[in-house]
């Protein structure tokens, strides 16, 4: 494991290195600690097996190098990384590299400068970085042991299957550059994802939790939630083509803000003209009911940064408020370069994130940190249900992805678990997995908002980057199709 001291310690000895050469106009350093572990579940009722697999575990250090060089009257700007090294000789090696890359880039105005303090200090949780082998297996049988002991429950033991995983990512990282940023960050994130199957009913069910601290990390929950859903959804019917009115419980809504929403809410998607908000900043884009902000300092949240991997303190960055498009996220670049005298974005969001952490190897991106979905009036469950009356309730969705590119805003997904058909505002019976496939456009969705509901959890979805504080939504008048089901 490398410190952060030992971080440190390089890039000020890099930095050194790199001012003494005779080119540089300016340069940033950006190294890295990283260690991600998980621990599957692979439990099969009839089929002998050992439940719980061993731990998993990849880590990943280096250094990069981005500098900008004196080129004749211009400049031009070169990126260089070394992998597995913490050392003066990988800096020599990153600044060989970048030099040997430089290019000339128009759009390139400077590299970031120094924007306050952040308001994170000592957030992660020591007792997760230095998590043994030992715990890290209890925790995965602790989850094994939810999704058993709620079919017992039930008396199913038969035909039983469950799957997922325990995952924990510790990320240190440490940037410093020329024109005075000199900061660190060490976090830690915890996530549960469960799926239980009872295969002679052709169900299953999902359960999730995900914390930066080990005190609020409940794998056992995560695995009895996943059994009770599964069980719940037996003896699923199938509906007609039509439109709907629904409700979209927190791991679709997430789904839609991963892979739909908050693309389109980034300067990246800006930049290319591949979203549903272009030219739209200050106009009405949702319904009023919808609030949406991405702040990196909610304390005890998974996503929370103390800075980017720019070395810019995280922030709450406002993004539709009241239904109006009031920002995108942005990093150091295209703030720089998309911003005027009227506009300016604030870079909270330039990350490096790689393969579950924040590596040396790849130049900042945009990426959230914690999305926080709001409603303006926000309503508890049961009148949430009131107020579509009768529809259906989308627990679990998948493979989601925009129709005819992102700025078109048509996109399709499949719902796959965790949903029931709803009447006169209650839960009647289960819808079967599978049959269901969502064909709609954002712009749809988010302009026929019903109501929130108060009730927020940190959920993730596969793929993802951030943490979505998700409520569930109401929508009406969503077109939903019947497709094939299993075959008997």
């Amino acid at each position: 494991m490398i410190t952060i001291e030992e971080l440190r310690t390089c890039i000020r000895n890099g930095m050194d290195f790199v001012k003494k050469q005779k080119d540089v106009i300016d340069a940033e350093i950006f190294a890295s600690w990283n260690e991600h572990i998980t621990v599957r579940l692979n439990y099969t009722s009839d089929i002998p097996c050992n439940g719980v697999h061993e731990p998993k575990s990849t880590q990943m250090n280096g250094i990069s190098l981005w500098v900008v060089f004196r080129a004749g009257k211009g400049i031009k700007v070169g990126f260089g990384s070394v992998s597995n090294t913490i050392s003066q000789k990988g800096i020599r090696e990153a600044f060989r590299k970048a030099r040997k890359n430089r290019i000339y880039d128009p759009d390139f105005k400077s590299l970031p400068i120094p924007a306050g303090k952040p308001t994170l200090e000592n957030y992660h949780d020591p007792a997760a970085m230095e998590m043994s082998d030992e715990t890290i297996v209890d925790l995965g049988w602790k989850g094994l042991k939810g999704a058993l002991t709620e079919f017992n429950k039930g008396h199913f033991n038969k035909s039983i299957i469950v799957g997922g995983d325990i995952t924990i990512i510790k990320e240190r990282v440490a940037i410093a550059n020329t024109h005075g940023i000199d900061d660190f960050d060490e976090s830690t994130i915890l996530t549960t994802n469960i799926t239980s199957m009872i295969e002679k009913e052709r169900v299953k069910g999902t359960g999730w939790t995900t914390s930066a601290h080990m005190p609020s990390f409940n794998p056992e929950e995560a695995g009895k939630e996943s059994a009770e859903s599964a069980i719940k959804t037996i003896g699923g019917e199938r509906i007609s083509s039509g439109t709907y009115n629904v409700i979209f419980g927190r791991q679709p809504l997430t789904d839609l803000f991963t892979n739909i929403i908050i693309p389109a809410l980034s300067l990246s998607t800006v930049n290319v003209s591949d979203t549903p908000f272009l030219k739209k900043l200050g106009q009405r884009v949702t319904s009023d009911l919808l609030n949406v902000y991405d702040d990196g300092t909610i304390k005890g949240a998974a996503g929370s940064k103390r800075i980017s991997c720019e070395g810019i303190p995280t922030g709450r960055t406002n993004l539709i408020y009241n239904g109006f498009l009031v920002g995108f996220l942005a990093n150091n670049y295209l703030s720089q370069k998309l911003g005027n005298v009227f506009t300016s974005f604030i870079p909270r969001n330039g990350f490096r994130y790689y393969k579950g952490g924040r590596s040396h190897a790849i130049q900042p991106r945009i990426c959230p940190t914690n999305i926080v979905i709001e409603g303006k009036d926000e309503i508890d469950r049961q009148s949430l249900f009131s107020k579509i009356h009768n529809g259906v309730y989308i627990g679990r969705i998948w493979y989601t992805y925009p129709i005819n590119g992102l700025a078109a805003g048509d996109f399709t997904s499949t719902i796959i678990a965790d949903s029931y058909l709803v009447e006169k505002g209650k839960i009647v019976k289960p819808l079967q997995p599978n049959t269901v496939r969502i064909n709609s456009n954002i712009k749809d969705i988010l302009n026929n908002i019903i109501a929130l509901s108060k009730d927020k959890k940190q959920t993730i979805v596969w793929g993802g980057e951030e943490i979505v504080l998700a409520p569930e939504m109401a929508v009406q008048g969503v077109k939903l199709d019947n497709i094939s089901g299993f075959t008997p």
